[in-house]
């Protein structure tokens, strides 16, 4: 939609510059007078691509970064004022004055600004994608349209908490292994670096052959203390040049196929995906989106570029009239249990609901993965942690049975 920037009289001695968007001129003047403007300039405004139309909310100097559960609770409030009859303009300000994140409240603040002087709700959003995802805005836009904008926000809300919920059980889970494994490598590294050559020359000053697993532990531990530097800047090269691999499209593709082959690891991915397509796609057909610009809206925002692959392929299958279950049913990626419900969902005119089905299962056997993952990870942390601290000992108190030995 255009937008036009225009300068207006607001008293006999005030004068306002902002932006409005309309269809055309004339819209934009009639808009201006419903607002109590007397419009003097107005004029279109030609926007460069990729050019943001608002200062930047993520200057270090404004605090830590805008997290999601926090546009979470703004989607609930917000709804909740509307609902009560609140202006849309006073609940952002009422969220904006209560926000303890300094962040947060300079993003209202702009879109308090750009709201008031014009501009469409979902329109603004736009311009903070790295906060509100081209789902959230999407219905927010068809809220605004039907007039059932708290309704939706109530939707999203809960969309979002049950994303939300999904993703902070995995990160718990790992928090712990996470721990364990960071101390398990300190104290190795701590052993290698500094106990275990201090020991080493008592056994050398004792002469005589060591045992084979302490010429091992020595030469390891000589190697990190020498070589440790270059190791570790061979390390970070070898990563930065893997970054900027994985950065292209054909290592994103190699990256993407290769997680989805990961034993276990796999299968969680890939009904992680699908949860968040069936969830997304279902929401804003629920809410009157079309299906092809759902997903259009649902498929960017999937991170593996093989299962984004297949479904822009479903998405092309069906602009041509085909059925999108059907097309999925031939993907070697998309189970059955999901292409089947698909199907009858479209057989039936029931998709959204086959879409929750979806996702309300993968949801569920995520939460299982998580669970295993958990009891699985732990055991097998202390079992490696064990069995390297194990060798190290052992082969620091070997040469001491030796002597004793030849004592003896």
């Amino acid at each position: 939609m255009p937008t036009y920037k225009y300068q207006v009289k607001k008293t006999p001695d005030l004068m306002v510059r902002g932006t409005v968007e309309a269809l055309s001129e004339k819209e934009a003047v009639e808009k201006l007078g419903r607002m109590g403007y007397l419009p003097i300039k107005l004029e279109e405004e030609l926007s460069v691509p990729g050019a943001p139309r608002f200062p930047a909310v993520f200057s270090p100097r404004l605090g830590r970064k805008i997290k999601s559960p926090e546009i979470t609770v703004f989607s609930r409030q917000l709804a909740s004022l509307l609902k009560s009859g609140v202006a849309i303009l006073n609940a952002i300000r009422i969220i904006m004055e209560q926000s303890e994140n300094p962040r947060l409240r300079s993003l209202l603040h702009q879109i308090h600004d750009a709201v008031r002087e014009g501009s469409s709700f979902s329109s603004v959003l736009t311009q903070f994608p790295d906060v509100f995802p081209a789902v959230y805005v999407a219905m927010v836009r068809v809220g605004e349209t039907s007039g059932s904008l708290p309704e939706v926000l109530l939707r999203m809300a809960h969309y979002r908490a049950k994303q939300e919920q999904v993703f902070s059980h995995f990160r718990m889970a790992l928090i712990y292994p996470f721990f364990m494994a960071v101390v398990g490598c300190g104290t190795v590294i701590f052993m290698l670096s500094f106990v275990v050559p201090r020991l080493m020359r008592v056994y050398e000053r004792l002469g005589g052959d060591l045992p084979l697993p302490t010429q091992i532990l020595l030469s390891v531990s000589t190697g990190i203390r020498r070589e440790g530097f270059w190791i570790v800047l061979a390390a970070a090269i070898g990563l930065l040049l893997l970054r900027q691999e994985l950065r292209t499209q054909h290592g994103k593709i190699f990256w993407s196929s290769l997680k989805l082959h990961t034993p276990f690891f796999g299968r969680f991915i890939l009904k992680t995906e699908l949860c968040r397509f069936a969830r997304g796609l279902g929401l804003l057909i629920e809410n009157g989106i079309p299906i092809l610009r759902s997903l259009d809206v649902v498929i960017p925002l999937l991170q593996n570029e093989v299962i984004k692959n297949q479904l822009r392929q479903s998405s092309q299958q069906l602009e041509q009239g085909g059925s999108l279950g059907r097309f999925l049913k031939d993907s070697p990626w998309i189970p059955p249990f999901m292409s089947n419900l698909i199907i009858v969902g479209e057989e039936s005119g029931k998709l959204k609901e086959s879409l929750a089905e979806v996702a309300d299962s993968y949801e569920q056997d995520i939460e299982e993965a998580v669970k295993v993952l958990t009891s699985l990870v732990e055991p097998l942390l202390i079992l490696a942690m064990a069995l390297v601290v194990g060798f190290i000992v052992v082969a620091m108190l070997l040469p001491i049975f030796q002597i004793n030995m030849m004592i003896k």
